[in-house]
């Protein structure tokens, strides 16, 4: 982040210059990305002004603030730029939370690659309900494909949570 600090009909002394980096610097604790700040102090006909620039991504945020005190003026300043910089912040993070998209909701260009890590060719044949269970076990699957010996349709037998057995049969709606 770059400050740069202008004095207009005011000497720049090194503790007012220290004082207005130290005031800026509490901007950090709001948002991290700031590009750069340039503070504008002036004096005319013992009127005191502070005015501050605050540019961060694609947004600028400007305040000025008077005083008959220089120190003041910046204690102004300050208060009413934190207001903004606090909104901003807000509204980012607003922004930021609406981004979340659920597994379900994910347009198809974010949804992860699928990759076969292996592709198996098995013989099917009719068999039972019973027979495809006990061929499930062998093997030591947790599901198995097969032909039903009496309907002829593909079905699948599957090993549930609580060790009993589930078959998944095909319907035409």
């Amino acid at each position: 982040m770059k400050i740069h600090i202008v004095a207009r009909k005011i000497k720049l002394t090194k503790p007012l210059k220290d004082f207005i980096e130290s005031k800026v610097q509490k901007l950090y604790d709001y948002i991290s990305n700031i590009v750069w700040i340039q503070v504008v102090v002036s004096v005319e006909k013992k009127v005191h002004t502070a005015e501050i620039v605050v540019h961060v991504g694609h947004q600028t945020m400007k305040a000025a603030a008077s005083s008959d005190d220089l120190y003041s003026a910046m204690d102004r300043v300050m208060d009413k730029i934190e207001t903004q910089v606090k909104k901003y912040k807000e509204r980012i993070s607003d922004f930021k939370a609406e981004d979340v998209y659920y597994y379900r909701e994910l347009p198809t260009a974010f949804s992860p690659e699928i990759r076969f890590s292996v592709v198996k060719d098995v013989p099917i044949k009719p068999m039972s309900k019973e027979d495809a269970v006990v061929e499930m076990e062998k093997l030591g699957y947790n599901f198995w494909l097969f032909l039903d010996k009496k309907t002829k349709q593909m079905q699948v037998v599957f090993k549930r949570l609580d060790n009993s057995y589930g078959l998944l049969q095909p319907v035409k709606r």
